[in-house]
């Protein structure tokens, strides 16, 4: 199995970066893994910690229609150049924690996605290098109203309420462009997504590349690499799982639409 690097919080509120081991324990590192992070003697059991997100971005930069088959979907045509978008880092939290379904929207959806963990400041790169630019792979969840979506002809909002961007529950070094994606709701048997990523229009290096010649991309910041075909709407109470194959599964329930619902903080 691939190491599986966390981000985790104690129950005395302490924030570590760590590699989970087969038992759920998790080995504590002295910083940050893109950063140079090493193994320290400081091992937590699975019953003292809780997972956060597994990065703290500084920015979490998405791609949209990324795949053939979604623009076609949501009634558009494919871009000639990656359609980028932002989504505040505090939209993040992490698997088995709630999306809150805001009174604002009638229609909030689900679109899983793969995401990219930046390991370095990349700036002005080189196609040919942008692979090595990327650190890690994570799962994500694109959540978005997509009434607003519709209604404010931009996407700022739709995307950018907190707990959109459910991400996690862990990060690995190595993925297979054959991997699979899919998305299943309500344990379904059958997936709402399923797709590889060699269907993607533009691949995690060519995204890397374009965005680096618009913004400064820094150590721990995630790309959301696009969603396949199968978008679709969420309802309070409903359970999506985002899976990976390489990776695993991301996990998390949808909340009630009450405005006064508190929010989990300290996740991000």
């Amino acid at each position: 199995m691939a190491q599986r690097y966390v981000r985790v919080k104690t129950s005395q509120g302490q924030i570590y970066y760590g590699y989970l081991e087969l038992d759920r324990s998790v080995r504590v590192l002295d910083a940050p893994p893109w950063l140079g992070g090493h193994p320290t003697a400081q091992t937590l059991d699975m019953g003292d910690y809780t997972l956060l997100p597994p990065c703290a971005p500084s920015k979490i930069i998405a791609v949209g229609r990324n795949y053939v088959a979604h623009a076609a979907e949501m009634g558009n045509e494919v871009p000639t150049e990656p359609l980028l978008f932002l989504k505040p880092p505090t939209t993040a939290i992490a698997a088995g924690q709630p999306i809150d379904y805001p009174s604002q929207s009638q229609q909030v959806d689900f679109e899983g996605e793969l995401a990219l963990v930046i390991g370095e400041r990349v700036r002005h790169c080189p196609p040919e290098q942008a692979q090595r630019k990327i650190w890690g792979y994570t799962i994500a969840n694109d959540v978005t109203a997509r009434d607003l979506q519709r209604r404010d002809r931009q996407w700022t909002r739709a995307k950018g309420f907190d707990t959109f961007c459910p991400l996690g529950p862990w990060i690995v070094r190595e993925l297979s462009t054959s991997a699979q994606l899919q998305t299943f709701l309500n344990n379904e048997p059958e997936p709402r997504q399923s797709a590889t990523f060699e269907q993607a229009v533009f691949s995690p290096a060519q995204l890397v590349a374009y965005i680096s010649e618009i913004m400064t991309l820094l150590p721990g910041d995630v790309i959301l690499t696009g969603t396949p075909e199968g978008v679709g709407p969420l309802q309070p109470g409903d359970h999506v799982r985002v899976e990976i194959e390489g990776i695993g599964s991301l996990e998390n329930s949808v909340a009630s639409r009450n405005p006064s619902n508190p929010l989990v903080t300290g996740t991000v």
